[in-house]
């Protein structure tokens, strides 16, 4: 027999994933960080693939379907913003569910520029948007090794899961 009272578990995963095509006329934003790049990504936002996917596992995680539903492409109110003002917000969907970060777990596909070596100003960055120890954010880095969409340097793409606790 269904009961009607909301189901909250104490712990509760999501999963995020975005891409973006790559042009010679925008700047490259990832993580919240400017990265020099003959290439940046193309979006409605600064097209911040990494704080998207982030965006899209933390609203997964509470069932509250998508980064497009909440700052849809067709409002001009989103039109350049700075995805780490829709990272904040997201994350205030989060406190008010009653949840907090427990990790973030992430990887970042792009071809060139090298990502590693942005890392850390990445963690530092993401770990001040979500109020959270640099340990609780994990980036990793990959390159498409001349493959697919990210190989050719037509697009950048990154994944990410996390899990969130209820606050005590």
């Amino acid at each position: 027999m269904a009961n009607n009272k909301p189901f909250s578990p104490p712990f509760r995963t999501g999963f995020g994933v975005d891409v973006h095509q790559l042009s010679e006329t925008r700047d490259l934003c990832l993580g919240g960080v400017h990265i020099p790049s003959d290439l940046g990504a193309i979006g409605h936002s600064d097209a911040d693939v990494l704080l998207h996917a982030i965006c899209d596992a933390l609203l997964g995680a509470l069932n509250l379907r998508d980064i497009g539903f909440h700052f849809p492409d067709t409002d001009q109110k989103y039109k350049g913003v700075d995805s780490k003002v829709l990272l904040k917000d997201t994350y205030q969907l989060v406190l008010d569910k009653g949840y907090l970060i427990g990790n973030i777990d992430s990887t970042v596909m792009l071809e060139a520029p090298k990502v590693n070596p942005h890392i850390p100003a990445m963690q530092k960055m993401i770990a001040e948007i979500l109020n959270c120890h640099i340990d609780q954010v994990s980036i990793k880095a990959t390159r498409g090794e001349k493959m697919g969409f990210v190989g050719r340097r037509e697009g950048i793409k990154a994944y990410a899961s996390v899990l969130i606790f209820r606050e005590q």
